[in-house]
């Protein structure tokens, strides 16, 4: 166990540039009329517009849905079976936008629905997009509002609970920090509802197998939840592997402050293993299978060394059948494997441009594109 003083969590959440908050079940429905808290929600609102006029970039992993929907279409929609709980998804999806809207409109907000599978961030392809959607979202200041899409999932391709999607989504968006936001304030040494001598764990350097074993299951009393500390611990994993830290702490309920960690309150953060710049190299270099094969000139082997992008024009040729986003080997002249990146061509289309200066790709390729082959920020030095 890897156990130090706790930093401020106020700090952590200072210093990140790009948060993903998930919020629970638990605390967005009423369990027992099984509709929006939004009081809570008003709250969160408030929370989040603030982080936005500080300068941040904020996106919401949002349950609720299926609770939401059961309410709406009554007794038919309860009890077992996958289809009862899609079509409650899709009755109550709208609901749970439309309340988000509601709250961050007087902010001047803009919200956006996003709904993923596990396919939309586990296929590269499909992951790609997702990425490119939501970063553009970011910057256009919109707070993308994301759910798993269980009208449509099945079990095969469902991730079962937001915890873990909301870490995938921090990686796939490259998040500083990601707040688990639920019905528990943080880890404790055993479970805290039937074990009065369990001690809080307000800061993890490390994830072991001692801490993860602390983890209890879902809080029944909750009502309405999927997850547990179990699949937080997991979530945190995840992220920590991706570079971004997680916040585990509890809601409350109350107009603001659900997201104001004052000095004194009870949550606990669990550090980063890497960095996201490096965990995002590392998955370009050592986690894809290549699709093709790139040789470049002196030149262009010497400025990918110094950090620069590989451009069209010091293209030697290309080999292989590849599309857009997919990782390929960058060679040098003498075939040595200097890079791996993610390319920014069909192979069709990277074929007509190889030599070629930027003046004339437009007219080779009867379309408006720039001269990055694969961009720096996509490129891993082997």
């Amino acid at each position: 166990m890897t156990l130090s003083d706790p930093p401020l969590a106020a700090t952590a959440i200072a210093a990140a540039e790009r948060i993903v908050v998930k919020i629970g079940s638990s605390l967005l429905v009423d369990a027992k009329t099984n509709a929006v808290d939004m009081v809570r929600l008003k709250g969160l609102a408030a929370d989040i517009a603030a982080w936005k006029a500080e300068g941040k970039q904020v996106m919401v992993v949002s349950s609720g849905a299926v609770a939401l929907g059961r309410r709406r279409l009554g007794r038919a929609a309860r009890g077992p079976g996958l289809e009862k709980k899609q079509a409650a998804a899709a009755a109550g999806q709208s609901m749970l936008m439309h309340a988000w809207e509601s709250v961050f409109d007087p902010h001047d907000v803009i919200t956006a629905q996003i709904l993923l599978t596990r396919d939309d961030t586990e296929t590269r392809r499909r992951w790609l997009n997702a990425r490119a959607t939501v970063g553009a979202l970011l910057d256009m200041g919109a707070v993308p509002i994301l759910n798993e899409n269980d009208t449509v999932v099945t079990e095969q391709i469902k991730y079962g609970d937001n915890d873990r999607l909301a870490a995938r989504v921090a990686q796939m968006i490259s998040a500083d920090l990601l707040i688990l936001l639920s019905d528990v304030d943080g880890l404790y040494t055993a479970d805290p509802r039937v074990d009065p001598d369990a001690t809080h764990i307000p800061y993890i350097e490390t994830l072991t197998p001692e801490i993860e074993a602390m983890a209890t299951g879902a809080n029944a009393a909750a009502g309405v939840g999927t997850g547990g500390m179990a699949t937080k611990l997991m979530a945190a994993r995840i992220a920590a592997e991706a570079g971004c830290a997680t916040l585990i702490a509890a809601g409350r309920p109350k107009a603001k402050g659900s997201l104001t960690l004052e000095e004194g309150r009870k949550c606990t953060l669990i550090a980063a293993s890497t960095t996201v710049k490096a965990a995002y190299k590392l998955w370009i270099g050592g986690s894809l299978a290549t699709r093709g094969e790139l040789v470049v000139d002196k030149g262009c082997a010497r400025a990918i060394g110094r950090g620069k992008s590989l451009l069209a024009v010091g293209l030697l040729s290309a080999r292989g059948d590849f599309s857009k986003g997919d990782p390929i080997e960058i060679l040098d002249e003498k075939g040595g494997e200097i890079a791996r990146g993610l390319v920014r061509f069909d192979a069709g289309d990277l074929s007509k441009i190889v030599g070629m200066q930027s003046a004339g790709l437009k007219a080779a390729l009867g379309y408006e594109a720039g001269p990055v082959v694969v961009h720096a920020a996509d490129l891993a030095l082997r």
